[in-house]
C-alpha cells in the first residue's frame, strides 16, 4: 500500500467489544487486526498521510440493540470499556464517533435512524476534504458491516478507495457474509487488496 499526503487511512471500529475475546460483540479474529492496523498507521504517518478513526458510541438504550427491537446485542455503550478503542491500537488522528443518538452507524460517513430510515452525515467527509484527501484505505472491523458501509460510501463520494483485507475480519452472521460484502464493495468501485 502506498501512502502520501493525499491519502487517508480510515481505521474502522477497532474497539474492545469487537476486537477483544471478552467483548460483547466479538468479531472472530478481531484482535488479529490490531498489529496489522498499527503497521499501516506507522506507514501512513511516515508518508504524511492522514489517519482517522471511527468509533461506535451508543447510548445504553437504542433501537439498534436487540433488547430494544434491533438485531445486535448491547455493545460499544459510550463511556464503557467495550466502547474504548483497543488498548494496543495506536491512536494518532481524529476520532469520528457514530451512533451517538441511537442511530445505526454502519458507515463512518453516515448514520441512519433505525426507525425512520433518515440519514445524517458524520464529520468524516469534512475532515478528509479539509486535508485534500483523494484516496482512502479502509481497515478494521467488521468486514460485513462497518468496513463495507464505510468503503462503499467513500467510493460513492468520489474517493479512490482501497480495502486492505489483511486488516479486516467479519462477523459472518450468515456463512459467506464476508465474501458478499467484499463483492458489494467491489461493485461500488473500491479495490480489494
Amino acid at each position: 500500500m502506498d501512502y502520501d499526503a493525499g491519502t487517508a487511512l480510515i481505521v474502522v471500529d477497532v474497539q474492545n467489544d469487537f476486537a477483544d475475546p471478552k467483548g460483547n460483540l466479538r468479531v472472530p479474529g478481531g484482535e488479529e487486526v490490531v498489529p496489522v492496523v498499527n503497521r499501516e498507521i506507522d506507514r501512513a504517518l511516515s508518508a504524511g498521510a492522514l489517519v482517522a478513526y471511527t468509533q461506535d458510541w451508543h447510548p445504553p438504550d437504542t433501537p439498534h440493540f436487540e433488547k430494544d427491537g434491533g438485531i445486535w446485542p448491547v455493545h460499544c455503550v459510550k463511556e464503557t470499556w467495550g466502547a474504548e478503542l483497543h488498548p494496543d491500537l495506536k491512536v494518532a488522528g481524529e476520532i469520528v464517533r457514530k451512533g451517538t443518538q441511537g442511530e445505526d452507524g454502519y458507515s463512518g460517513f453516515t448514520v441512519r435512524d433505525p426507525e425512520s430510515g433518515n440519514e445524517e452525515i458524520t464529520r468524516l467527509e469534512s475532515i478528509l476534504r479539509a486535508r485534500g484527501i483523494e484516496k482512502v484505505v479502509v481497515t478494521g472491523l467488521a468486514t460485513d458491516y462497518c468496513v463495507k458501509g464505510t468503503a462503499i460510501d467513500a467510493a460513492q463520494k468520489g474517493f479512490s478507495t482501497v480495502v486492505l483485507t489483511e486488516g479486516i475480519r467479519a462477523v459472518n452472521r450468515e456463512p459467506g457474509d464476508d465474501e458478499r460484502a467484499l463483492e458489494e464493495v467491489r461493485r461500488a468501485g473500491a479495490v480489494i487488496e
